[in-house]
């Protein structure tokens, strides 16, 4: 056989690839691409929940810690408490002439403003120390005294004077920062100004005893649920009075019980809503309080995920959003024998 025959021969044999045999490799690189495709989608789901459970964890941790530090503080006045004989000298106002009573709340609310229907509200009053103490002693009825420099202090403020034998509330008229000599602060606190309430009296209830005498700032803090301002309910606060704040994002619903004391052993013998007939908010010595906290993003399990809350009953929701709640029991130290 010559040279020539054999190069023919081998060239007809690389003729290509059959049909089948290309369908056969198109099914191939489908099921690489399917399988390619199956584990991106799954590790973005993957990816989905785990960061929405870290939001969701982080945000119940956050609120959680707001509303704890102020109700362990409630009923906070000073070194002596109610021990003491307190003077209110502001307007009459619906906020503060319930300062002696320390803890009021809502249950399932019925929307009022713009408070989540069927959630509840808790407000907390008292006071915190602010560092800041008498440097001399006040006139009693000249509407200003001195105090720590650089007290931070500011024209509004609602404080306590007390000296754990008696106290003041009363409101700041000036900016006590400005126009004070080197070494202290000069708070004014006169009447007939533009401060809301106001005071209606500027005669001081003791003369105190100069360096012994604190200054607490008064603190009373309203937590509700509301519409947040990217759609998806948040936990706001308010404090004196002022406009609602949003604290925390994705906190669907709060549930409030109060452990009311009724025997002075420091113990709570029951827990009871607010609206519960017969419980008195002045013996309460705990709070428990729980949280429904919801992921941003809906779609994040393959069926709606029930929940309950003190009941037990299961709530079943009409997304397929992760909800978890979180509960804590609050012990108000102030109340504790």
């Amino acid at each position: 056989m010559s040279n020539q025959t054999t190069l023919h021969l081998k060239s007809k044999k690389q003729q290509g690839i059959t049909l089948v045999e290309l369908m056969v490799a198109m099914v191939i690189g489908l099921l690489l691409t399917a399988g390619i495709f199956q584990l991106f989608v799954s590790n973005k789901q993957t990816y989905r929940v785990t960061e929405n459970m870290s939001r969701l964890q982080e945000s119940g941790r956050f609120a959680m810690h707001f509303l704890t530090n102020d109700i362990r503080m409630a009923d906070y006045w000073g070194c002596r408490g109610f021990d003491i004989t307190i003077d209110n000298n502001l307007n009459a106002s619906t906020i503060f002439d319930t300062y002696t009573t320390a803890l009021e709340g809502t249950n399932d609310d019925n929307g009022s403003g713009d408070i989540i229907t069927g959630t509840d509200t808790i407000t907390i009053k008292g006071t915190f120390g602010s560092g800041v103490f008498l440097t001399s002693v006040p006139d009693v009825a000249a509407a200003s005294f001195k105090v720590t420099d650089n007290s931070e202090l500011e024209e509004g403020d609602i404080i306590l004077l007390s000296d754990c034998s008696d106290g003041d509330l009363i409101q700041i008229t000036n900016d006590p920062g400005v126009g004070g000599n080197v070494g202290f602060d000069n708070v004014v606190t006169s009447t007939g100004g533009t401060e809301v309430p106001g005071n209606a009296d500027k005669v001081l209830r003791s003369t105190y005893d100069g360096t012994g005498a604190q200054v607490y700032k008064v603190n009373f803090t309203t937590y509700s649920i509301q519409e947040g301002a990217g759609g998806p309910s948040s936990l706001f606060s308010s404090t004196n009075g002022g406009a609602a704040q949003e604290l925390v994002e994705n906190i669907e619903n709060m549930q409030i019980l109060y452990g009311e004391d009724t025997d002075a052993d420091g113990a709570a013998n029951y827990y009871k809503p607010s609206d519960s007939v017969g419980l008195n908010m002045d013996n309460v010595v705990s709070v428990r309080i729980s949280l429904v906290v919801v992921t941003l993003d809906n779609n994040v399990t393959e069926q709606a995920n029930p929940y309950s809350l003190f009941d037990g009953a299961a709530i079943t929701p009409t997304d397929r959003r992760i909800r978890r709640v979180f509960t804590s029991t609050i012990v108000i130290r102030n109340r504790l024998p």
